[in-house]
Formats: C-alpha cells, structure tokens, sequence
C-alpha cells in the first residue's frame, strides 16, 4: 500500500514528506493507521546522526492511531483498535521472559538499525525510484508515516474517550520519566527527589514524583521558563544550574542531609558528579540521558561510601501493556496532567515542530497526521 512519510535522507537535513509503499502486515504484524506522533529526541539525535545508525531512515516512535489489520498470529488487538506505540523487544531473551522488556538483549537491533529483526524490511521506496533503501521499523513502528508495521509487543490497547493526539507521547518520553520515579526508584511517600534537566522526561518525572507523595522535589534546569513549568507541575522548589552550584543548593534545600534520590538527564559528565555529590545516605542516582559515546565521568570513589549507588535506567523499567495504562489511569485522576506540555501541529509541519522542540519553544511537540494521505 502507499503512505506518506516523512524521511531524513542526509545528515542534518529537513524532513521530507515522500510517498513509499509498505506492506501488508505479516502473521505477527498488525496495521496501524497513524492518528498523532509525538517527536523524541531521539528522533532528531537520529537526524543530526548524533547516534550513527545511517540514513535514509523514517523515524517516528511515540505514535498512536488505529489498528487496520492484524496478521493470524494476532490476539491481543483486533480492527478498530485505538493503541499507543512504544519500544520493541524480542519477547525471548531471558530479559523479556523476567518481565524486564526494555533490557532486551536485542534491544539496538530491534530499535535502530532500521529493519525486522529478521533483516528484512516493510517500508520501501516505490518501484521505479532509484534512490537508495529507506530504513524502516524504527521502535517497531517507524510512526512519521500515516501507516505504520508493528508487533503486540509494542502495541497498547487504549480507551477510545481520549484523543489519540493527547495519548501519543504516553509511549517513549512520558513513560521513561514517570517510570523512572515509580518503577526504577520506586519513590515512597515523603522521600526526596531532585530531577536534572526539566524536559518532557524530567517533566513527567516531577509530575510521578508530586503523586507519589514525594516531600521535597527539586526541578534543576538552565531555563527559566521550564523551571516555572516544573514549580507548576509539583516541584516544591527550582535551582538554576547555570547560576548556582547544583550540588551546594540541593544540600541547602535539604538541610545538608541529601536528597534520596536523582534523575539525572542532561547526559554531561559534570552533572552526574553534582548528582552523586548530593544523595543522601543509601540514596540512588538514575541515569537516564542520552550522553554522547565515549564520554566519561570522573566520580569520587567517597560518594559511594555510604551506600549510594549509580543505575542507568531504560524506558522507565516499563512493560508498556502495564504502565500505560496505569499513565492514563493517572490522568484521569488529575495525577499525572501530562497534557499540559502538548503542542500540536499538522503532519506538514514537522520541520517547524523540530525547530520549536531544539529552540524550546515547544516541551513535547505532537503532529496531526490522521487524515494526510489516506
């Protein structure tokens, strides 16, 4: 069948609105009709090849829409479907069977290299046109597209009462922040909490953290416009990190006891030191930025002296079928009002909506695709 997409052909240049063919979805495989895509930064990481997987690649991995088909092999969703797109996993390594499917052992494969597992691929350019392969499957869904392949492993039945262009971003940033805070650290009532680096991720992080009950929640971020945000979404006090030592003001806030534990998100090594300086007895840094490869962090050995502990942290420890739900559970409690980072644009747009998102002009940036193309 034809779709519109959007493909990066180069490094660093624009998204562009093509028309490719996608297959029919294979015994396994369900069709989904895109309705809304959130943009990751992952997906521009991609874009600017800060992670060099190659291109040409249509990217796209917090897609939500309607399920079309399913192949025979399908159970858990059937036409018709509202679902939200998260990441993709092999469901047979000994991580996925413990229920750990964000640690898949072939989570770079199945996420990145553009291609089924199997090495094939759904997604090509039509016949006639020249012009070299197209990268597919990105997250197991590739959702810059008004179509897209997927598996049940990383497909999430969702309500039909709520707007697939609000549910969206629920299946990378949203998730990996909340679960960060509610499954990674489990934060229990009344502990602190410090989150550095105040985007969608730390964002959702701070909102988790506000219905866990945490006592002190400190927003660390270098723009001023996000701290404010961060005061309004439950953080209980907001540091400046291009003005104050991170560090000396956590322990300020916290009356020098530490906070129990730290979202660090910004990927800098000089951070992650600041982090590890400010936890309290037994307290946990979680590592969940993007750092570039083969940068290095020097810790000083005395941080750890107490108990303290360092953990990198994958999509929030979340097995989507579970979190989502619970996500969305949360909203409708007015726990966990995650659409109050939203902007919305139209599929044609998404250049500007990149733009927006690296100006921070935009917090999380959603396309309208819906109607494009079919």
């Amino acid at each position: 069948m034809r779709v519109q997409a959007a493909v990066v052909e180069e490094k660093s240049g624009p998204f562009l609105l093509q028309e490719l063919e996608l297959d029919e979805p294979r015994a396994d495989e369900i069709l989904v009709r895109i309705e809304a895509v959130g943009i990751c930064q992952t997906d521009i990481h991609i874009q600017h090849q800060n992670l060099p997987v190659g291109l040409p690649y249509v990217l796209g991995h917090e897609g939500a829409g309607v399920v079309e088909r399913v192949g025979a092999a399908v159970t858990s969703v059937a036409p018709g479907d509202h679902v939200v797109l998260s990441f993709q996993s092999c469901g047979h390594c000994a991580q996925c069977l413990s229920g750990k499917p964000s640690y898949c052992e072939l989570a770079l494969p199945a996420n990145f290299v553009g291609a089924r597992l199997d090495g094939t691929r759904g997604i090509h350019r039509p016949e006639g046109n020249d012009g070299p392969p197209v990268l597919g499957h990105f997250f197991g869904q590739s959702s810059f597209a008004t179509y897209a392949l997927t598996t049940e492993r990383n497909t999430v039945k969702v309500p039909k009462d709520i707007p697939l262009e609000v549910l969206a971003p629920l299946g990378c940033g949203l998730q990996t922040g909340a679960g960060t805070v509610l499954n990674s650290l489990d934060l229990q009532r009344g502990q602190s909490i410090a989150v550095i680096g105040t985007g969608t991720v730390g964002l959702a992080a701070i909102m988790a953290a506000k219905a866990a009950g945490a006592g002190t929640i400190i927003g660390i971020d270098i723009n001023d416009d996000r701290l404010k945000t961060a005061l309004e979404l439950g953080a209980t006090h907001t540091v400046n990190g291009s003005e104050k030592d991170v560090t000396a003001e956590i322990r300020a806030i916290t009356g020098g006891r530490g906070v129990d534990a730290v979202v660090e998100l910004t990927g800098r090594p000089e951070q992650v030191a600041s982090a590890l300086a400010a936890i309290a007895t037994r307290g946990t840094v979680a590592l969940v930025g993007s750092p570039t490869p083969g940068v290095k962090a020097e810790l000083e050995m005395i941080n750890f002296g107490f108990g303290g502990s360092v953990r990198g942290v994958v999509q929030g420890d979340s097995v989507p079928q579970l979190f989502i739900p619970q996500l969305i559970d949360m909203y409708r409690a007015g726990i966990f009002p995650f659409d109050r980072l939203l902007s919305h644009y139209d599929f044609d747009d998404i250049n500007t909506a990149v733009a927006d998102t690296r100006q921070g002009k935009a917090i999380k940036p959603v396309l309208r695709i819906g109607a494009t193309g079919r």
